[in-house]
């Protein structure tokens, strides 16, 4: 019986693997296969229906649902509510808000990419584009960061144009006075601008993401959105948000802030209100805004407004000028220019009318905040870093052409082709998972999970970016100045690690901690059945959970033997996806059940312990990541019309994001507590016949770096809609015009150094000539002509704009702070 039994089980496997029925109906398939194979083995009826009868009986424990909840789930539902952990109000706000996009598809273990591949393409309107090509350009162009960086904030002329062209009410809708434009348009504008400083950036970002504007569209009352809205969209009020205190940072939930309910006069009226104590610091735009939003704890103790003593986390918007408010100094954020500050203030005495939605939303604030988040989130720092890489790729990549040493340009040696590699890839996928985010939003999604996911992975891809850039480009990086077009950036990299999440946070317990309730198909569902005592809802739950779990285990294991050759390749729509990638998306359906199966191990085996292995929730948030990332570089590619030129992009970065899944996937099982479970997992389940992915190699590398030295249509593809001065004198000016020049006058040189090395060309000893000695005497000499020269002259006065540094007096710092500090003086006065 064992025998044939064995013999069953692989066809078994292969129905849970590739099937789509519940995992009970397979029982009934079992009975029938192992009564056929009791019937080819030669058993008699007897012996075959007693055996059968024996498996069908206790099998119908499992399969009847009432017998099933009796004898089996209850005494798990009963085990399972006394371990599930407390919750509190806020940490259900957290899990509860938002919705689940394409990280649940991924999660589940099935990811239908037809789905993905269906989403429109997100573009903008004709008056969207208008505004990018010209109020966005002309922006960029009044802004001059090194001014900036100096006056340590923006002149009123760019203050003014910020304002009166509507660039503070982007997200506002137009019966307020606002552009209504998509969260799309909005990472647009984000991205350019950041291509250019980060002063303007910031301060159109903060105000059309995180600021009050979107809570007000919705929660705020009728009568809030009629005053605010409009003022915020014509700039004549500048908002900020104060949630950050001295002693709650990345633990935002537990500020210490906190109102209580009581009568108190408002403009000279008795009114209900609240005194509230804050103590806020790095608050964007604190230290010139007219208005900021106030996340504190409100208590009623005396129950004026109903029973509830602690109300929770409350959302207020408060004038700048309303009494008792302590705000206008500034904080220096690695010297950044755009303002931010703290806001203090003791015992200010509100009405209760300042509640972002009145009285009604009391309590409210958290998921308030959470859900606003999410979308923002997805925004902001994606686009504001994805800028600072395009701004990288362009820059640098110029640089590598146009700057030579031991005779080459230096973007031709290998080591500094590994840097351009990871400048242009991480550029190109960081684009990528921004546009397909932004998308999301537009389509009315408010994915918590895949925010974190883009805000984490483009931070930490720009940190790669910049410093590869600033290795490139040497001394010329280190030395601050107007010709700098690097520097500023790198010193203030570590802002978008730190703000909006801490990267080390985001990774070690938001990706998967959140992402593991929340995208699951069934966990959310078994707690919120255990929690409400509904034993016929956590049994459909639980059950459907172990179902999915070993159906999961087969479909890894099966696609691991086969090499996931049978997985079926999405249509996308009838047109079929491009052949290159089809083993992308086999390998990725596979990927995609293993991290679903080792998901739920994790959790089964380790339950609420899981929340304590750091390392190892870290791990599991990287693989769920880097397939998001991954499914976004396909899409990116299907989008744009399989570009060709671009696959050397696309492969590099698939190879990556799925070598770098593979090393995860191998370091969550290596430190698996439970041994049993991780030599299963690898041996058997996740890698059955080896790893199959390797760094990508250096020929793919060569040709993405390539990509970015030499003009093409793929160099403006990545480097889309960055900021090009035409002046000579700014540096990006220089790079682009020196870029053209060097390789009109490569042929000159090359015609040089061959009749130097035929001996057609002596030029002899060349002293106090400068660099370009050679041409004067290959010209002298009639190997090159005067046109042919006069190349050489345009590239050698380029090449000399575009690696020069700045220099100023010895005592330059001391007078700058002299200026500072007697400027202080000034005001207090």
């Amino acid at each position: 019986m064992s025998y044939w039994f064995l013999v069953s089980l692989p066809p078994l496997v292969v129905a849970l693997a590739y099937g789509r029925a519940p995992f009970f109906a397979w029982y009934g398939v079992g009975l029938v296969w192992l009564a056929a194979l009791a019937w080819l083995a030669g058993w008699s009826p007897a012996a075959s229906g007693l055996a059968l009868g024996v498996l069908a009986v206790s099998g119908a424990v499992f399969v009847v649902p009432g017998i099933r909840r009796s004898l089996v789930t209850a005494g798990i539902f009963r085990a399972f509510r006394k371990a599930l952990p407390s919750m509190s109000q806020t940490e259900r706000d957290a899990l509860e808000a938002g919705t689940v996009w394409w990280e649940g598809e991924l999660f589940g273990g099935k990811p239908t990419w037809n789905t993905l591949l269906a989403y429109p393409a997100p573009r903008l309107t004709p008056e969207e584009q208008r505004f990018l090509d010209v109020e966005t350009t002309e922006l960029c162009r009044l802004t001059k960061d090194w001014e900036c960086t100096q006056a340590q904030d923006m002149p009123e002329v760019v203050w003014k144009y910020i304002r009166e062209k509507g660039f503070l009410g982007m997200i506002i809708p137009r019966e307020y006075g606002g552009k209504g434009f998509s969260a799309y348009a909005h990472s647009q504008v984000i991205t350019k601008l950041s291509t250019r400083s980060s002063a303007p950036a910031v301060t159109v970002m903060v105000p059309n993401s995180l600021g009050p504007a979107e809570l007000l569209l919705h929660y705020g009352t009728p009568e809030q959105k009629q005053h605010y809205l409009p003022r915020l969209a014509r700039g004549q009020e500048i908002p900020a948000f104060a949630l950050t205190s001295p002693w709650a940072g990345s633990d935002a939930a537990s500020i210490p802030d906190a109102g209580v309910i009581c009568q108190g006069t408002y403009q000279g009226r008795e009114v209900l209100g609240m005194r509230v104590s804050f103590d806020k610091r790095y608050i964007t735009l604190a230290p010139v805004c007219t208005v900021f939003g106030l996340a504190f704890r409100l208590f009623d103790p005396q129950h004026l407004l109903g029973d509830v003593e602690d109300l929770g986390i409350t959302c207020a918007l408060v004038p700048r000028d309303h009494p008792g408010v302590d705000i206008g100094r500034r904080h220096f954020p690695l010297n950044a220019v755009w303002m931010n500050g703290p806001i203090r203030g003791t015992d200010v005495f509100m009405p209760l009318d300042f509640i972002i939605g009145g009285p009604a939303m009391a309590g409210q604030g958290w998921r308030m905040l959470m859900e606003c988040l999410a979308a923002g989130r997805s925004i902001s720092l994606p686009g504001s870093n994805t800028g600072m890489q395009k701004m990288t790729a362009r820059a640098v990549g110029a640089y590598a052409r146009v700057r030579y040493q031991f005779k080459t340009a230096v973007g031709k040696f290998e080591g500094v082709e590994e840097a351009l590699t990871r400048i242009g890839a991480n550029t190109w996928l960081s684009d990528a998972a921004r546009v397909m985010t932004a998308g999301a939003i537009d389509l009315g999604e408010k994915p918590s999970v895949v925010s974190a996911i883009v805000k984490f992975h483009v931070t930490e891809r720009a940190r790669q970016t910049v410093n590869d850039g600033m290795d490139v480009i040497g001394g010329k990086g280190i030395c601050l100045g107007p010709q700098n077009f690097l520097g500023r950036a790198y010193q203030q990299i570590p802002v978008g690690i730190t703000v909006e999440g801490a990267n080390i946070l985001t990774r070690s317990l938001i990706l998967f901690g959140q992402g593991a309730i929340r995208c699951h198909p069934y966990v959310l569902k078994e707690m919120e059945a255990a929690r409400g005592g509904d034993l016929v809802a956590f049994d459909e739950a639980f059950w459907g959970h172990v179902g999915y779990t070993v159906s999961n285990a087969a479909r890894a294991l099966v696609m691991g033997l086969t090499g996931s050759h049978f997985v079926a390749v999405p249509d996308a729509g009838g047109k079929g996806v491009a052949p290159e990638t089809r083993r992308y998306y086999q390998q990725l359906t596979r990927f995609s059940a293993a991290f679903a199966f080792l998901a739920d191990i994790s959790m089964g085996t380790l339950g609420g312990a899981l929340k304590r292995k750091e390392k190892l929730s870290a791990r599991l948030g990287d693989i769920l990541s880097l397939m998001y990332l991954a499914s976004a570089a396909l899409k990116r590619f299907e989008d744009e019309g399989r570009q060709a030129a671009d696959a050397p992009l696309l492969h590099w970065v698939i190879w990556d994001c799925m070598f770098k899944a593979q090393s995860a996937f191998e370091g969550a099982i290596a430190n698996f507590p439970n041994r049993l479970f991780a030599t299963l997992l690898r041996r058997v389940v996740v890698f059955p016949l080896g790893r199959p992915y390797f760094v990508p190699s250096d020929r793919l590398g060569h040709e993405v770096a390539s990509l970015l030295i030499n003009p093409s249509a793929t160099r403006d593809r990545l480097t889309s809609d960055v900021y090009l001065p035409t002046d000579l004198e700014e540096p990006a000016g220089a790079l682009e015009a020196a870029l053209t020049a060097t390789i009109e006058a490569e042929p000159v040189e090359a015609k040089v150094r061959r009749a130097v090395k035929t001996g057609q060309f002596k030029p002899g000893l060349l002293v106090g000539g400068g660099v370009d000695a050679l041409y004067e005497a290959a010209l002298a000499a009639g190997i090159i002509s005067r046109d042919e020269f006069a190349l050489i002259v345009r590239r050698g006065e380029l090449r000399d704009k575009v690696i020069r540094v700045d220099d100023f007096p010895y005592d330059f710092g001391l007078r700058q702070a002299l200026a500072g500090l007697a400027d202080e003086h000034r005001k207090a006065a």
